[in-house]
């Protein structure tokens, strides 16, 4: 198999579902458009989920593209041979046109394509269970075009389904495809769900055929969608026959360069290696933020507090290996300049890029040494064992530790932090401080006028409304934006609202703004909340006690800013209903 480059690979993939009668899109924003529920796009479905459940895609039903993502849940795993925060997402999709046979045929087509041998393909199928059948359709499609009936194996819910992404939602059986390494079989029951190395994941299939609703029943969708996808990171790796993505043309230039700067080999070393990885990887990831056509900026909070912590983590590294903190900004110019042809707006934005970063890697660098100094000295007058969570947040409050660097720190010197006790210091400093207008409110607001304070009164009425007209007890906020001209409500279920439901939410409340209630306020424990049938909204981001808001029928726990009286909100109106991510629909709404 010959070597294949970044784009070539992009290239040829485009090219081939193009050939299909695809049309090829752009990447969207590592922001999701309408997704409340996360901070990144996680996925190549993330920015078409909207088209996923009906909505027609101006550019057809046919769709391919390369999609930015970042991850972050598994973060602690960077470093090894595979991991990435950032990764690109080759993806072709069928928003109600071809499904499994088409889908199938080409799949495979594109990996003899790619240069796989057939003899060596393998994939999975699902097995069916209680819920659902075993997806037989999928495996007589890898029969006809030629996969051996002892390479096709069935698998559980586990390893071959997909979805929903909410509660509710389009969801199915998917199919995915492995190339066998050679390597002798663990067990006789060896098969691709193992975990031992024989079997190397090259894309899959995801095959949209069933709606499941609010009682967790699953009914055919009359339009059914396909999703293929491959990780462009993951199959250079394999094409070109490399023991990890750091070997590719994506990052081999980024570890070259800090070879030099640190005078190590990669590969040699262990440590040093990890090292190199986490810097290539936070060091493009942080490129790609700040690039973003949606540029995103080091902050406390939200995705800018994700770019923090990376460009802080990268910068510990960088100790780690022995380099200067300025490695940064040399790796992401080059990063900048490796991608500027592929994502425009990357190379567009190459100077503010390279500005940002230095103004964050300076900020941090004042502190971080005096920090670390500090950490090694508590260390000599600490046992092995628990590392304290108040001396964790004195690092977080005096040096701008974060608290992830800490826990890092502890335990590569063999402690454990006290998460506990650095949360209940952390709140004890939170309620010494005045609460100032740059504080965020709890319930996501950042603003306490009297406008924004009905408005969000209100959002606790329509909640409550919500509920009743749609006889839902299920149903709760998935999001919520206020500003003081509108409300955007977030909440799940699992299709549009009829005219009749809007006008029938907004009687009932108009109806609660009419009887003039008082708002009623409450401090309790959490414990003590949910027992009085407070409804909650944000799980265990609460702290010990709450304050639980009484407003006609509705209850709540919730920290932000709300009127008097109902009287006081004016005439509620629906301005728009529509669907916000798979299972949730958002409501926009006025006073009047």
């Amino acid at each position: 198999m010959k070597k294949i480059t970044s784009e070539q690979l992009r290239k040829l993939y485009l090219d081939f579902y193009a050939e299909r009668g695809h049309s090829v899109i752009s990447s969207a924003s590592l922001i999701p458009e309408n997704d409340p529920t996360v901070l990144f796009t996680t996925a190549g479905m993330h920015p078409l989920v909207p088209y996923l459940l009906g909505e027609k895609h101006p550019a057809g039903n046919r769709l391919t593209d390369v999609q930015i993502c970042v991850r972050t849940g598994d973060i602690d795993e960077v470093g090894d041979a595979s991991h990435c925060t950032f990764f690109e997402m080759l993806g072709s999709w069928s928003l109600g046109d071809y499904f499994k046979k088409d889908a199938i045929k080409w799949s495979y087509e594109l990996a003899e394509k790619l240069g796989f041998d057939r003899d060596k393909f393998a994939v999975t199928v699902f097995a069916g269970d209680e819920v659902c059948p075993r997806d037989e359709e999928s495996a007589e499609c890898w029969r006809a075009v030629g996969v051996r009936e002892e390479n096709i194996f069935f698998l559980d819910r586990k390893h071959n389904w997909w979805g929903p992404a909410g509660i509710t939602g389009p969801c199915g059986p998917d199919t995915e495809m492995f190339v066998d390494t050679g390597k002798p079989a663990c067990c006789e029951d060896c098969s691709p769900a193992c975990d031992c190395g024989k079997y190397l994941e090259i894309g899959n299939d995801v095959f949209m055929q069933y709606f499941k609703d609010a009682d967790g029943n699953f009914r055919p969708l009359e339009k059914k969608n396909v999703d293929q996808g491959m990780g462009l990171e993951r199959m250079l790796c394999i094409l070109n026959g490399y023991t990890s993505v750091y070997e590719t043309d994506l990052f081999d230039f980024a570890i070259a360069r800090l070879e030099e700067l640190s005078g190590k080999k990669y590969g040699e070393d262990g440590e040093a290696t990890a090292a190199m990885r986490i810097i290539a990887d936070h060091t493009r990831t942080a490129t790609f933020m700040l690039g973003d056509v949606k540029a995103i900026s080091p902050s406390n909070v939200d995705q800018g507090y994700v770019l923090r912590r990376l460009i802080r983590r990268a910068m510990r590294y960088c100790r780690v290996l022995g380099v200067d903190f300025s490695a940064l900004t040399v790796l992401a110019e080059m990063f900048a300049d490796k991608y500027s042809s592929v994502y425009p707006n990357i190379g567009e934005s190459k100077d503010r890029i390279i500005a940002e970063l230095a103004a964050e890697r300076d900020k941090f660098a004042k502190t971080i040494e005096q920090g670390l100094r500090e950490f090694d000295k508590i260390l000599t007058h600490i046992p092995v064992g628990t590392f304290p969570g108040k001396t964790a947040f004195r690092l977080y409050d005096t040096f701008g530790f974060p608290i992830e660097m800490t826990e890092e720190l502890a335990a590569e010197r063999g402690y454990t932090l006290d998460r506990e006790g650095y949360e209940k210091a952390f709140r004890e400093h939170q309620e010494k401080s005045k609460a100032g207008a740059e504080q965020k409110f709890k319930g996501g607001l950042a603003d306490g006028g009297e406008a924004t304070a009905r408005l969000h009164s209100a959002t606790h009425l329509l909640g409550y409304a919500l509920r009743k007209v749609l006889c839902d007890d299920g149903i709760v906020q998935r999001g919520s934006n206020i500003t003081p001209e509108r409300l955007r409500f977030d909440f799940n279920f699992p299709r549009p609202l009829t005219d009749e439901e809007i006008a029938a939410v907004e009687k009932e409340v108009n109806a609660e703004i009419a009887a003039a209630v008082p708002v009623v306020c409450e401090e309790m424990t959490v414990d003590e909340a949910r027992a009085s049938g407070a409804m909650g909204v944000f799980g265990d981001r609460y702290g010990d006690v709450v304050k639980v808001y009484t407003i006609g029928h509705s209850k709540e726990i919730c920290g932000g800013p709300h009127a008097a009286n109902t009287g006081e909100l004016g005439k509620f109106r629906i301005v728009k209903e529509q669907s916000s991510s798979a299972g949730v629909r958002r409501i926009k709404a006025v006073l009047e």
